[in-house]
């Protein structure tokens, strides 16, 4: 499966815990939503990353994507140390406007 750049860096990023590659593929002024909660700026997405990391300790597999509404919607199987596990989630992915390699905008778990 083909993948924009920056959403194949933030999945190789949670598979491997380098939070550190977050700052290589979201935008410094990003939004990320993800259990009820929203983390803006890069800063905070990080904290929130290494947090789930160690709460979770989990994987993404991409199964497909899809464009829809102008955002990247990638179905992944998520795998990790959390009851029900594994489960498919949907991720919605906003990118810089017309910018293959550009950063991400925002994230959201729907």
């Amino acid at each position: 499966m083909r993948l924009p750049k920056p959403i194949e860096t933030y999945i190789a990023a949670e598979n491997t815990g380098d939070v550190d590659a977050l700052s290589t593929c979201f935008a410094p002024n990003a939004t990320v939503r993800d259990e009820g909660q929203v983390h803006h700026g890069l800063p905070a997405i990080k904290t929130w990353k290494a947090e789930t990391k160690r709460k979770y300790n989990h994987t993404l597999k991409p199964l497909h994507s899809a464009e829809r509404d102008g955002a990247t919607i990638v179905t992944c199987e998520v795998t990790g140390d959390f009851p029900g596990s594994p489960v498919t989630l949907d991720f919605r992915f906003l990118l810089e406007a017309g910018l293959e390699g550009g950063a991400i905008l925002s994230l959201e778990t729907i």
